[in-house]
């Protein structure tokens, strides 16, 4: 189910969906009137998905769900930390192998540790099919390397959705508050996963893409923002139909 729910997700997609697109287009030839408005429908999508409007209309309504959290922390608490990706073939720390939006979930989470005392971090993550290490384990290292230290960190290296996140989570029975750091456009999503567990989490959202800029911008940044949000919209979906959420 999980391989069957990747391939899925992957093939909504838009740079999947826009290739495929195009290659029915030389397909259907010559069928003209066919493939120009598969190549119309093609362009428009992709002018759409690149551009800062296209791409803000889709991920605000996300990541506008739930703001940056400072509150302070009272007594004991877990902040967990949900993983992303990482590339244990880059020679450096394990900080630079993180990608750009684990470690902003990383800091985050650190942030949040600060707002209170005796925090555990938890962090988690599966090891992909072109690393040598977890996930999680690489997060631990470098959250030590950013100074918690290792009595504090827990690692859940065998979790690999936000939902067997919350499951292992869950298991570890912890009787403490919960801050849940993720990516923005992706923490409604997680509450949702988490309460299903019936874990009482506080959102802590970081790595908000959406930005200010001239409506007809069109770059790679606002596609692959518009793909977050995609990507969150059907994963939600997904969630909904087979849970009941």
């Amino acid at each position: 189910m999980f391989l069957l729910k990747k391939i899925l997700s992957l093939l909504v997609m838009p740079i999947p969906l826009l290739v495929l697109g195009l290659l029915l287009v030389l397909i259907l030839w010559q069928r003209r009137a066919l493939a120009r408005s598969l190549l119309m429908v093609s362009v428009a999508a992709l002018v759409f998905l690149s551009s800062t409007f296209g791409s803000n209309m889709l991920i605000n309504p996300l990541e506008q769900r739930y703001s940056a959290n400072p509150r302070p922390i009272e007594g004991d608490c877990v902040v967990s930390v949900l993983g992303f990706e990482h590339d244990d073939a880059i020679h450096g720390s394990a900080v630079q192998q993180l990608s750009p939006v684990a470690l902003a979930r990383l800091t985050e989470g650190l942030k949040q540790m600060s707002l209170g005392k005796d925090c555990t971090l938890i962090v988690s993550g599966y090891r992909s099919d072109y690393n040598r290490f977890a996930h999680a384990d690489v997060m631990k290292q470098a959250a030590m390397e950013l100074g918690v230290p290792e009595a504090q960190i827990i690692a859940l290296p065998l979790a690999r959705d936000t939902l067997e996140e919350a499951r292992q989570i869950k298991a570890l029975g912890l009787d403490v508050p919960i801050r849940l750091v993720t990516s923005a456009a992706h923490m409604p999503r997680a509450m949702a996963m988490f309460a299903h567990e019936g874990l009482n989490a506080e959102a802590a959202p970081t790595d908000f893409t959406a930005r200010r800029s001239t409506w007809w911008r069109l770059n790679a940044e606002t596609l692959s923002s518009s793909q977050k949000a995609i990507h969150e919209y059907v994963g939600t979906l997904w969630f909904e139909l087979r849970y009941g959420a």
